[in-house]
């Protein structure tokens, strides 16, 4: 999803790997408009799992969860950009900055607006109760810019142990996730779950080191052969395990997202396996023109799509349920589902212009240098501070929201505010060139794409050694 900020362009670009991160968009949105059902009663807002209320819903969470596919994309974007620019001599600090900037930019200006809103909200005599439930709506999602943002500072280790070991290492981290599940379920010790975000989400991440550089494509069955391996670990985990087949909310022993569990890694793998086995026919559907402007299109507005689209749900609940203006008949009844489609319509009404006008608002952000003040030694340590009071920021957003108890969460906003300051100061983005000359290439170059397959990401480096010559549009690589 993040490297829709970068400049990739058409012409040396993966265009499936747009088109997934936009078809994942879609399922992140509708499925949470359609599983968080809004409830108003007795005075307040609250807000209710679907899947409570739908016997047959826990199967549904298999189409809508496409979290995966985002880590999947970021790994093959990230390696594509780290390895372009660490031959361009380009370090760790000035690539992460860069990249972490990228994404709290539009970050802040959410977390901004929510937090303002909250204040006023208080301030009109909104009672704590309800302010509470609808700051944690709006702040639930903000749990993946921590992970992600902890996956780009590690990703020239990350990319560096790939081409050292290749699958071996995401087996590992799966089978380091088996073994924290192993404690924090059977042992229940409950605090070493979150390691599990980092082994599951890393594991899927390297996956997509692995698509990049075609370890997982070069031959046709090894798509398939993650697919079924992945699908098979899947039924016995369900079958034997304490896991639910709930795929997104909290299932009644162990949960699959809250932390990630293995078994949430093992649908990743079937899910990858069958899109990386789509990708040689989709891509040359992708090849016409018609197909591909939709998707270049749609590409930019990812991430303030995902940012932005639990404020519509908010915003048309406040609007219409306490003045009777909609009905509220009870989650999973015949008029509940006979009333989403309506429901959809009226979000998609308030989220589009949302999203085009935030977009357009943002442009200026686009001329922002990637970092201000001196470089120096310091430089890699106020950007990881600067990251690490961020990300633990909107982690605690993400568990508490925007409002817990009914007040602004101070503390927690000046975090964020102070790592975001941080990281942007830590180093002008000229600053950050390494002084020795470029990396040359790795010895087993990348190997050309498939004949047939359009934008499957830049040519192999040359064996002489020499940096890339820049794409005729003279941009740097994603």
């Amino acid at each position: 999803m993040m490297a829709g900020q970068d400049t990739w362009r058409a012409a040396g670009r993966n265009r499936y790997a747009d088109l997934l991160r936009v078809a994942a968009i879609a399922g992140v949105v509708l499925g949470h408009w359609l599983l968080v059902s809004i409830t108003y009663g007795n005075g307040r807002l609250s807000g209710r799992d679907a899947l409570l209320y739908v016997s047959w819903g826990r199967w549904v969470t298999w189409l809508f969860q496409v979290m995966p596919v985002f880590f999947l994309v970021g790994g093959y974007a990230n390696a594509v950009s780290w390895a372009a620019h660490h031959q361009q001599g380009l370090t760790w600090t000035a690539w992460v900055r860069r990249r972490a900037m990228r994404l709290l930019w539009p970050a802040t200006g959410y977390v901004t607006v929510a937090a303002l809103a909250a204040a006023g909200a208080r301030a009109a005599g909104v009672p704590a109760g309800e302010l509470a439930e609808a700051g944690w709506l709006a702040g639930l999602h903000l749990w993946f810019l921590p992970v992600y943002l902890l996956l780009i500072a590690l990703t020239p280790a990350l990319l560096a142990a790939h081409r050292r070991w290749g699958l071996a290492v995401p087996a590992v981290m799966a089978a380091g996730a088996a073994a924290v599940d192993v404690g924090s379920v059977g042992c229940r010790l409950p605090l070493i779950g979150f390691v599990n975000y980092l082994m599951v989400w890393g594991s899927i991440h390297q996956w997509g080191f692995a698509w990049q550089d075609a370890t997982l494509t070069r031959a046709r069955w090894r798509p398939w052969a993650l697919a079924a391996g992945g699908g098979g670990a899947l039924a016995g985990l369900l079958a034997w395990g304490p896991f639910p087949v709930d795929m997104i909310g909290a299932g009644e022993r162990i949960g699959n997202t809250t932390p990630p569990s293995v078994a949430l890694l093992a649908f990743a793998a079937a899910q990858a396996g069958l899109l990386l086995a789509a990708e040689p026919a989709l891509t040359r559907l992708l090849a016409r023109p018609a197909w591909w402007r939709q998707v270049s299109r749609l590409n930019p507005l990812v991430m303030n799509t995902y940012l932005w689209h639990m404020a519509p749900v908010i915003v048309i609940a406040v609007a219409f349920y306490p003045t009777g203006v909609m009905p509220q008949p009870s989650v999973g009844t015949p008029l509940w589902w006979a009333l989403r489609p309506a429901w959809f319509a009226l979000l998609a009404a308030v989220l589009v212009p949302l999203v085009l006008g935030i977009t357009r608002a943002e442009r200026p952000l686009a001329r922002l240098p990637a970092g201000v003040g001196p470089a120096g030694p310091w430089s890699p340590v106020l950007l990881a501070g600067g990251l690490a009071a961020a990300s633990a920021a909107l982690a605690r957003i993400a568990i508490a929201g925007f409002a817990p108890g009914g007040h602004a969460p101070v503390s927690v906003l000046a975090a964020y505010a102070g790592g975001v300051l941080l990281a942007f100061a830590s180093g002008r983005a000229g600053a950050g060139r390494s002084r020795r000359a470029p990396v040359p290439p790795p010895r087993a170059p990348i190997p050309p794409p498939r004949a047939g397959v359009v934008g499957a990401g830049p040519a192999p480096p040359r064996r002489s050694g020499r940096p890339p010559v820049a794409s005729r549009e003279g941009k740097e690589g994603p």
